[in-house]
C-alpha cells in the first residue's frame, strides 16, 4: 500500500482503489511500485542503504500463500546506495545463472525489468554498477 493525500492506495491498482484489491495493466503497476519507492526514498532524504538476499528464488511472488518452490540456487548477498543499480545487478546475475531459465522468463513474460526502466527515469538511481565480489 501506499498513502496519497491521506489515501490508503493498493499498489497493484496503480494507486486507483483504496478500499479493495483492483488489478491494474501490468506496466501501471510496475510503475506504481517504483513510484512507491521514490516516497519512501524522499521521506528519509535518500539516506538509505539497500541490501537484497538472493536466497529461495522462486518464479512466484512471495506475497502468494503457496509460491511455487525455488528452482535456482542461492545466489548470494548483495548490498548498495543505489536501489536501481543494485536490482539491475541482481536480475542481470539471474540472466545469467546456469539454473535461472524460469524465473528470466517470468521476469520477461511480466515485463519486470520495467520497473527498472521507470525508476532510473525517476531519478531514484542508475541501472549501471560496478560488481564487486567480497569473500
Amino acid at each position: 500500500m501506499l498513502r496519497i493525500t491521506g489515501q490508503t492506495r493498493w499498489i497493484h491498482s496503480a494507486g486507483v482503489a483504496s478500499d479493495h484489491w483492483v488489478t491494474a495493466e501490468q506496466d501501471d503497476f510496475l510503475e506504481s511500485m517504483a513510484e512507491a519507492d521514490e516516497a519512501v526514498i524522499n521521506h528519509m532524504h535518500g539516506k538509505m542503504m539497500y541490501l537484497n538476499v538472493m536466497n529461495r528464488l522462486s518464479v512466484d511472488c512471495d506475497c502468494l500463500p503457496n509460491p511455487s518452490e525455488p528452482d535456482m540456487h542461492d545466489i548470494g548477498v548483495l548490498s548498495s546506495l543505489d536501489p536501481v543499480a543494485l536490482d539491475q545487478a541482481c536480475v542481470d546475475l539471474i540472466h545469467i545463472a546456469p539454473d535461472g531459465a524460469s524465473v528470466t522468463e517470468r521476469i520477461a513474460s511480466r515485463h519486470g525489468e520495467h520497473t527498472l526502466e521507470y525508476a532510473e527515469e525517476l531519478g531514484i538511481g542508475s541501472r549501471s554498477y560496478r560488481l564487486t565480489v567480497l569473500d
